[in-house]
């Protein structure tokens, strides 16, 4: 969704477009597959772009014909016919590590997923094609999801003989209900893009040859939005999934009160009042 997109030296390209930042998954010609750069990029931006006040909306995107196809199943497959050599020569290398610090590890890898679902404001999964296993998952965590009229998506997982990961399994349940999340999750089903918006799971869909320009144009909507409210209406969402009705409303009533003494919210007031456009500042 940028020329900067291009670079095929860098795996995730960041780009600014006033507070709407965009980061583009960029291995086209593996799906955009997650690679070791890919999650150090995500690693290192994630956690910087959710303390940075000039970014007020995050989006994630993915260059050619696809969001991402999640882990790189040739190179699980490449892994899986190492594996069976090893088992039938002596090793010549190091220990491997065990299996409690294999899963540690890829524990520490989905760590993105929490950032997007609780960083202090809005991300949006921009999807120009496909969405698969961990990379459907990562769709998943964000607030919104956007897609193109020729996106398709699995969860990929039990086809490979794998579980799953990257909170698919908890993103999904919630949006859908627990018998369709396990019904996509069981099969593996390839879904389209009209049965993904009519169950839930994609909140737009655009034409494929305009997709890029629609896409932008809402995530700058959502960037222009005020930045305090959109930050606790955003914990308000998040608290509604764990906590009860009492819960819900004491957080509510502290967080009105935060945004009622804010200068955004004069500046929205006065704005509707006056019919003229309003400027939030983040105060």
């Amino acid at each position: 969704m940028s020329n900067a997109a291009s670079d095929p030296q860098q795996h995730l390209i960041e780009t600014q477009h006033g507070h709407l930042t965009v980061l583009t998954m960029n291995r086209p010609q593996a799906l955009n597959a997650f690679s070791p750069s890919m999650m150090a990029g995500f690693n290192e931006a994630l956690p910087r772009l959710a303390n940075d006040p000039d970014c007020r909306t995050l989006m994630l995107t993915g260059v050619g014909r696809a969001f991402s196809a999640g882990g790189d199943v040739k190179g699980f497959a490449s892994n899986a016919e190492s594996s069976d050599g090893e088992r039938n020569s002596p090793s010549k290398h190091t220990q491997a590590p065990n299996e409690a610090e294999r899963a540690a590890g890829l524990r520490q890898s989905t760590e993105i997923v929490e950032l997007l679902h609780t960083m202090p404001k809005p991300t949006i999964a921009a999807i120009p094609g496909v969405a698969a296993g961990g990379g459907f998952s990562v769709a998943l965590a964000c607030d919104v999801r956007i897609a193109s009229s020729d996106a398709r998506f699995t969860t990929a997982f039990n086809k490979l003989g794998l579980s799953g990961d990257y909170g698919g399994t908890y993103f999904l349940t919630q949006l859908v209900g627990t018998a369709k999340a396990r019904e996509l999750y069981l099969t593996s089903d390839i879904i389209d893009v009209e049965e993904a918006h009519r169950i839930g799971i994609v909140n737009q869909v655009f034409e494929k040859d305009s997709f890029a320009d629609e896409a932008l144009a809402f995530a700058k909507k959502l960037a222009a939005m005020p930045p305090i409210s959109s930050r606790l209406m955003k914990q308000n969402l998040n608290s509604a999934l764990t906590l009860d009705l009492a819960g819900v409303l004491d957080i509510e009533a502290t967080n009105m009160i935060t945004c009622f003494d804010s200068n955004d919210h004069k500046a929205g007031a006065l704005a509707f009042v006056t019919k003229k456009p309003a400027v939030f500042t983040g105060t």
